[in-house]
């Protein structure tokens, strides 16, 4: 896998990344300047920063498993979920928070109560109060938000059933989106391929 770029109608597709083992999960950055992305390399799996043209690429962190890079509004701070190799990450993850021009980086939350938890796939809020993720802390997963340190945090959007009857498997949210104004968060809902492979 490598990342392109291309117009909106499709045309003047241009390859952006040429990594002997793929990259994915591409973010621009909120001002248009930056790309963020997932390369895997060797066993690990590093977050890249690199210009939109794919110039100038650098290794932002390089240790364990690196997942779903995000971008605050400013555009200089990014977050991201961190698992270890050989676990399901959704289920045992922590996000972390990394100032992009200088490498500093820290687990975001640090709400005790939430450092119990596993917590993945962040996004920010548009305007970068909140962040709506992923946690198990009810028990399936399911999409949370909360203020940007971890507080308050609330369960939105419960579905309409906690079980699947008909396959045997529980009901999971993942992948959540904000929309643009930070009043909607869209997210995916169902059953997980995991729980059908026997």
């Amino acid at each position: 896998l490598q990342l392109y770029r291309m117009k909106a109608d499709g045309s003047d597709s241009r390859q952006l990344t040429h990594s002997e083992r793929g990259c994915r999960m591409p973010a621009c950055s909120p001002d248009g300047q930056r790309l963020v992305y997932v390369r895997q390399v060797g066993h690990g799996l590093s977050l890249w920063i690199s210009d939109l043209d794919g110039k100038n690429a650098r290794a932002l962190s390089d240790d364990g498993r690196n997942l779903v890079p995000s971008w605050l509004p400013d555009s200089k701070h990014i977050v991201w979920m961190k698992t270890q190799p050989g676990q399901d990450p959704s289920r045992n993850s922590r996000i972390h928070l990394m100032n992009t021009e200088t490498g500093e980086s820290r687990r975001l939350f640090t709400d005790p109560e939430q450092r119990k938890f596993s917590n993945s796939m962040p996004v920010v809020s548009p305007q970068g109060d909140r962040i709506a993720f992923v946690s198990n802390r009810s028990g399936d997963m399911r999409i949370w938000v909360s203020d940007l340190d971890g507080s308050n945090a609330r369960r939105i959007s419960p579905p309409e059933m906690e079980y699947h009857q008909a396959i045997k498997a529980p009901i999971e949210q993942t992948v959540p989106a904000w929309s643009p104004s930070g009043k909607w968060i869209a997210h995916w809902e169902g059953v997980e391929m995991v729980h059908l492979s026997k």
